[in-house]
């Protein structure tokens, strides 16, 4: 017989595969040996139609529905829980939001972020209870969803200031994501949630894999049903980026080459192995009504176990003060084990004055800045400058809008308009280090503005290192600092400081480049042609890295390679210029002089004009090439910087000419880079 529901307001409904029946008789008895009622029918394969009727009827009059979710169920494409899952979604539509209904339970390591469920499932809070093992605490949440009082308040486990430990894996995507100012929400707990546990559990489990202590937070993905807003899910991972990187010891993956894994199509292995970490990070965030749930994910890169999994239910309300309550409940239980001191770099990320909309204009900076367009930086520029607005005194705002003001000035404007763009990112610098001296990004953004606009070379040099010295983990610095040091002349601990950059940004392509350029100008050859193929390897398209290539050929005096190189350079003015080089060493002189005559004639703007010094350095005409760089300085391009690892213009260091040149731009002369070493 089919066993009767005696009270339909106090029943529980399991739901299960066949399969499952044994683990799910475990949670049938635990349940009710607490005093439940559950409706529990053994025969999952019984039908006809008053067995159907029955079961439609026990899902529209149960109070909760339990649907034990495993790998049986995943494998099952067809079955009738299927059928059971569809009715109490169905009957869900005409719920309150407030109404606790599904109560999922998933009895081994199945995943929630690749389940084969239906979506309303990943909406609620998902308990791990393996081989259908039954906690006494989850008899006890059933209990008091099913207390009289239940429909008038939200499941306890989501409750304000509950943290429910169910083991649940999430997935690495957001699931919605409806107002602007839930963005703040989710920032603001799943950066302390997922970054401190996550982190305790890691340095727990060792090092194991090729990374060590190491870890990549992979990018949440825009499910929003906008495009507009993907800026939202990549600034909730920029932040956990930004939390992680606080904690000495810990090697952890910046932006730029953890977000090459959006949407990843390969295995955590393969991840780990071409980021060179141990562990994966991967976390969702998803409102309900006034709750906001947090899960995190911490993924072991050599077999793609999850080594911790857990899961923050808390309300909606006052989202900095939620920050500052889980940051004390953290701190107390990892104590001074990862916490010494305060990790305040951490903290500068929140407005002073606690606007979320301050904070969410510049997440959404963040988003236009790194698509590097005119259109975009000048979106980027609008964002910052809403949220300095916003709040006036949010210094990092300031440092992010100096910074947009710079590159715009460099990269897209020239003459009167670039420098009133400088104007405006030296003031905002300024502001931005009158408000907090101690903020790493700020000093970042000065240097950037020094190198920049004011060829202040050894100003530049200061800044980073004072940001390097506040965020010794910030890749940015590093590679500033390293380039400042190479435009000195200073090479090896560019190289080693270029280095320890990449290994942190492992997929940032342009930094290949450089470092190939500071080898090749120590003729580190072969080594040189190391880093240049990995940034072709990581991007094959973008211009720049066969143009290195063509230059570490000719050092060799290859002209076929080099020529090869040339031809392979995407069409514009790098590949002109590498092939104006490569002309310069064969033997076909006329080819030489039109291919030079075609890069000059091409360069209206001016853009190439130190690239045209370097044709006339190979040429062997020290005057053309001196005439050259006076018009590089006129113009005040940065190119300028590379004086002293270019192998081609250094031909001519044993010149007087060029020391007094260098003395002019500002630059280390050969000659005291000589008594330096």
């Amino acid at each position: 017989m089919i066993p009767s529901v005696t009270e339909p307001s106090h029943a529980v409904f399991l739901s299960y595969a066949s399969q499952d029946a044994e683990a799910a008789q475990k949670i049938c008895e635990a349940l009710r040996a607490g005093g439940i009622e559950v409706w529990f029918d053994k025969s999952e394969l019984r039908g006809g139609d008053v067995w159907d009727r029955s079961i439609r009827q026990q899902i529209r009059e149960c109070q909760l529905f339990v649907p034990v979710i495993s790998a049986h169920t995943d494998a099952r494409r067809e079955g009738y829980f299927r059928r059971e899952w569809k009715l109490a979604v169905d009957r869900t539509h005409d719920m309150s939001e407030r109404v606790a209904f599904l109560v999922p339970v998933v009895i081994d390591d199945t995943s929630d972020s690749r389940a084969d469920v239906p979506d309303r499932f990943r909406e609620v809070q998902w308990t791990r209870l393996p081989g259908g093992e039954t906690s006494p605490a989850f008899v006890d949440r059933v209990r008091r969803l099913l207390s009289p009082d239940s429909s008038a308040a939200p499941d306890p486990a989501r409750s304000a200031g509950s943290a429910v430990v169910s083991g649940a894996p999430a997935p690495r995507r957001l699931i919605r994501r409806q107002r602007r100012v839930l963005y703040g929400a989710i920032v603001a707990v799943a950066v302390l949630a997922l970054g401190y546990f996550g982190l305790e559990r890691l340095r727990g489990s060792g090092v194991r894999a090729q990374g060590g202590a190491s870890i990549a937070v992979l990018p949440l993905a825009n499910e929003s049903g906008e495009a507009k807003q993907q800026y939202f899910s990549d600034g909730i991972s920029e932040d956990l980026i930004t939390a992680l990187s606080q904690f000495p010891g810990l090697k952890v993956i910046g932006r730029t080459s953890a977000f090459q894994f959006r949407d990843p199509k390969e295995g955590s292995r393969s991840i780990g192995a071409k980021l060179g970490v141990a562990h994966l990070l991967e976390g969702s965030v998803r409102r309900s009504g006034e709750i906001v749930r947090v899960s995190a994910e911490l993924i072991d890169t050599t077999d793609g176990s999850t080594e911790w999994s857990e899961h923050y239910d808390r309300a909606y309300k006052d989202l900095f003060a939620l920050q500052d309550e889980i940051t004390r409940a953290v701190a107390g239980a990892l104590r001074a084990k990862l916490l010494p001191g305060e990790h305040a770099a951490a903290q500068s990320e929140r407005p002073p004055g606690g606007s979320l909309e301050a904070y969410n204009a510049l997440l959404q900076g963040r988003f236009y800045f790194y698509r590097v367009t005119e259109a975009d930086t000048r979106k980027a520029i609008e964002s910052y400058t809403q949220a300095a607005q916003l709040d006036p005194r949010y210094a990092l705002a300031w440092s992010e809008l100096s910074k947009a003001w710079t590159g715009l000035g460099q990269a897209f404007l020239g003459g009167a308009p670039a420098q009133e763009a400088y104007a405006k990112a030296r003031e905002a610098a300024e502001r931005a280090l009158a408000l907090s001296p101690e903020l790493a990004a700020a000093h970042v953004a000065r240097g950037y503005l020094l190198r920049s606009a004011d060829f202040n070379w050894r100003g530049a040099e200061a800044e980073f290192r004072r940001a390097l010295a506040l965020a010794p983990n910030d890749s940015e610095a590093k590679f500033r600092l390293g380039s400042q040091l190479a435009e000195f002349g200073e090479l090896e601990p560019a190289i080693e400081l270029t280095r320890q950059a990449l290994a942190t940004e492992p997929l940032r392509a342009v930094w290949y480049n450089w470092l190939a350029m500071y080898l090749l100008g120590l003729h580190g050859l072969d080594e040189a042609e190391q880093a240049v193929r990995k940034g072709i390897e990581l991007q094959s398209a973008a211009p720049f890295n066969r143009f290195v290539l063509t230059m570490i050929e000719i050092q060799r005096g290859h002209v076929e390679a080099a020529l090869a190189a040339a031809q392979q350079e995407p069409s514009g003015s790098w590949r002109d210029a590498a092939l104006a080089l490569t002309r310069q060493i064969g033997s076909d002189r006329s080819a030489a002089d039109a291919a030079l005559s075609t890069l000059i004639e091409e360069d209206d703007a001016g853009d190439f004009a130190y690239q045209i010094a370097e044709v006339y350095a190979l040429r062997n005409d020290a005057t053309k090439t001196f005439e050259w760089l006076e018009r590089v300085w006129s113009q005040r391009d940065t190119d300028i910087g590379m004086l002293l690892f270019d192998p081609f213009i250094l031909r001519y260091k044993d010149d007087p000419r060029f020391a007094a040149f260098c003395r002019k731009v500002g630059l280390t002369t050969p000659a005291e880079i000589q008594r330096r070493t």
